[in-house]
């Protein structure tokens, strides 16, 4: 069981509180990760990655097991934790601006 922390307003979007537990099939990787939580909460879709692309919209970012996985390519496997479930992958918005 996959583990997902998700920001305040995508919590409120989704409509879930705490984390978001998932089954992913096969490779633990952002894609799969990303495809079983806007499968679960469809009206996520479009909100962490863009629609057409796939691409992890800006100011977006993912991080696991005290990394900065943003930059990662989407099916590169997550961190064995994060595949155990015992450490949350975590999609935090990042700040701008001055």
């Amino acid at each position: 069981m996959i583990r997902v922390v998700l920001p305040a307003h995508l919590r409120t979007l989704a409509r879930v509180e705490g984390e978001v537990t998932l089954d992913v099939e096969g490779p633990v990787t952002q894609r799969s990760v990303l495809d079983a939580l806007e499968a679960r909460c469809p009206m996520l879709r479009g909100t962490i990655r863009d629609q057409v692309t796939q691409r992890r919209r800006p100011f977006v970012r993912f991080f696991a097991c005290e990394q900065d996985l943003s930059h990662e390519a989407a099916d590169t496997p997550l961190p064995e934790a994060v595949a155990t479930g015992a450490e949350p992958l975590l999609i935090v918005g990042a700040m701008a601006g001055g």
